[in-house]
């Protein structure tokens, strides 16, 4: 399996695990602990801790930059793009994604929040050069 198809896979996982760790969890804690009932937890509520919401918007996050990064790494592996810079663009998005995510969820801090937004701009630039190298490997 390719560099960037792994990443992707990473990626998907990251997301579930953010997901179960950051809100799943606490949740299932506070509904067996009896300090809330499942129907406590409205999608349209604010709710929980200031973390607990930090964790939410993290994982939306995760959930909005997962598909685009799929369709560039999924459409790399069917049209063949072997070059070593689209694998190595697309591994390093995952870091970037699991770094972004962490500063989230630990801290709203001004530096947490520029340190969060350098993780993302990591990745758009990632996103914009696959997509560069995709359409390069399109044009010949």
């Amino acid at each position: 399996m390719s560099l960037s198809l792994w990443s992707l896979l990473g990626f998907a996982v990251w997301t579930h695990l953010l997901m179960v760790a950051t809100i799943g969890v606490p949740r299932l804690l506070a509904i067996a602990q009896g300090r809330a009932a499942p129907s406590a937890f409205p999608a349209d509520q604010v709710h929980g801790s200031e973390r607990y919401r930090r964790s939410m918007r993290a994982h939306l996050n995760c959930v909005e930059n997962l598909p685009v990064f799929a369709t560039l790494v999924l459409i790399g592996a069917l049209v063949g793009v072997a070059d070593e810079a689209f694998q190595w663009l697309a591994l390093a998005v995952l870091p970037a994604r699991v770094s972004q995510s962490v500063c989230h969820v630990l801290s709203g801090s001004n530096r947490a929040v520029l340190l969060r937004f350098c993780f993302y701009v990591l990745q758009l630039t990632s996103f914009f050069l696959l997509a560069g190298l995709l359409i390069a490997q399109g044009l010949k």
